[in-house]
């Protein structure tokens, strides 16, 4: 790679970027992970009201499309009215 500065700088913005939306992602996992581990109904759908606003503004980040925001969501609540 040459060192012109526009290429450094784009390499800077990626590697931002890259940690930026790797965040996002554990984030994301996690609070769907939490909203599956509730066994009882109740307390499932607290978890997930905090999981779909978290969705949401991931998806409002752009980090992941609308389409799958709204997908996860829909599975989760599918989850929550099997219990």
């Amino acid at each position: 790679m040459s060192a012109k500065g526009s290429e450094l700088k784009r390499v800077r913005q990626s590697i931002k970027r890259r940690d930026r939306n790797k965040h996002y992602k554990s984030l994301l996992s996690s609070t769907v992970k939490k909203v599956l581990s509730i066994n009882k109904k109740e307390d499932a759908l607290e978890a997930f009201s905090q999981a779909s606003k978290t969705i949401d503004k991931i998806a409002a980040k752009g980090i992941i499309h609308k389409n799958k925001a709204s997908n996860k969501k829909s599975k989760l609540r599918s989850y929550i009215n099997s219990l």
